[in-house]
């Protein structure tokens, strides 16, 4: 489901997934936030495991989308979500599929793979016209949304 189909809602993702890299110590070699998925590519963290941060992420965003649909006070804005967002029972697979990337060349086809994804799905004709991915960072060494690491291998 496209639980990630605002911009309100990727950009609360980004900021998370920069807030939990900080906390958590790990390297974020890149990303795609879509709006029914995302892509991590990350080291392992200083503090925990890859499973860890990914439950802890997942966690403050869930919980941040759920509190957005509770009513507000009259007058003050509310960004709109699905309204099917209240009615499930959870706002996350309970998995995630996890790689170990183990080369320069591999790290470059997960990358070229994750940053497609939004042209491949038809959100944009170029990666570089989704601001929710560190392909600016890979393509142009400009800074995106999160700050990414030149991870070399």
């Amino acid at each position: 489901m496209p639980l990630l189909g605002t911009v309100f809602a990727r950009n609360l993702f980004v900021k998370d997934l920069g807030q939990v890299r900080r906390e958590y110590g790990f390297l974020l070699a890149g990303y795609v936030v879509m709006p029914n998925h995302v892509h991590l590519l990350i080291s392992e963290p200083k503090k925990a495991t890859p499973s860890t941060v990914v439950q802890m992420l997942k966690q403050r965003v869930s919980k941040k989308m759920r509190k957005n649909r509770r009513p507000v006070p009259r007058g003050q804005l509310r960004i709109p979500f699905p309204r099917f967002l209240d009615e499930l029972p959870q706002f996350w697979q309970a998995r995630f599929y996890d790689f170990n990337v183990y080369s320069h060349k591999k790290k470059n086809e997960k990358l070229e793979y994750m940053h497609a994804n939004p042209v491949i799905r038809g959100l944009v004709k170029h990666p570089k016209d989704w601001p929710w991915s560190s392909f600016s960072f890979h393509a142009k060494g400009e800074p995106g949304l999160v700050e990414i690491d030149a991870v070399n291998m």
